[in-house]
């Protein structure tokens, strides 16, 4: 995979993300709701903390999408709703001192606790895994095949639109594909904008 492969790939899924905000095909909602479906396309960055390789930074962008199926439930101040998602990432790019690698990736496990509220915020725990492809050895001397998971607390600000913003630690490992496998641990903030719908 070249960087001129990955470079039309960046484009055209957040098209056809934004051309659906436009379209019809279900109500929106300014919450999220059960049974209700979110669609998002975000964007992010980090730096390398201690525990793997360091002097690393990501930058990465996507589009979510999601599945919302339960009704407000738990004690307290965890009541909240359940939702799975997948995403793709077709845009990621890892900063490092040999080279920088560009690539893209696939997250398929996605699970989220969104915590009820009735107000205009909507905080969250997010636990996800996936891989991810590179045009170098991420890090150096080791893989282009990589697997990825995380970790993150963040929060939706809900009104015509839901924008997102969260604290997220990733780990970029190829699980034991080469040896050595020292890893890269990121602490990033991610930036999203999407909608919740609910289907007619």
């Amino acid at each position: 995979m070249t960087r001129s492969h990955l470079k039309p790939c960046w484009f055209w899924p957040l098209l056809l993300i934004v051309a659906s905000f436009t379209t019809n095909f279900a109500q929106a909602q300014d919450r999220p709701e059960e049974g209700g479906r979110e669609l998002q396309v975000w964007t992010g960055g980090g730096h390398s903390v201690a525990g793997g390789t360091q002097n690393t930074s990501v930058w990465n962008a996507g589009v979510r999408y999601g599945w919302i199926l339960t009704a407000p439930h738990g004690p307290s101040f965890l009541n909240g709703r359940f939702e799975v998602a997948l995403e793709a990432v077709p845009a990621f790019a890892v900063f490092q001192p040999a080279n920088t690698a560009f690539g893209a990736g696939v997250n398929p496990v996605v699970f989220k606790w969104l915590f009820a509220s009735r107000g205009h915020l909507a905080p969250y725990l997010e636990l996800n895994g996936g891989t991810l492809f590179t045009t170098h050895e991420v890090p150096s001397g080791t893989s282009t095949i990589n697997f990825t998971s995380g970790a993150a607390l963040g929060a939706h600000f809900l009104g015509e639109r839901a924008w997102s913003l969260d604290l997220r630690y990733v780990h970029i490992s190829n699980a034991g594909l080469t040896v050595p496998n020292p890893g890269v641990n990121t602490i990033q903030v991610r930036l999203g904008l999407g909608k919740f719908f609910v289907k007619k």
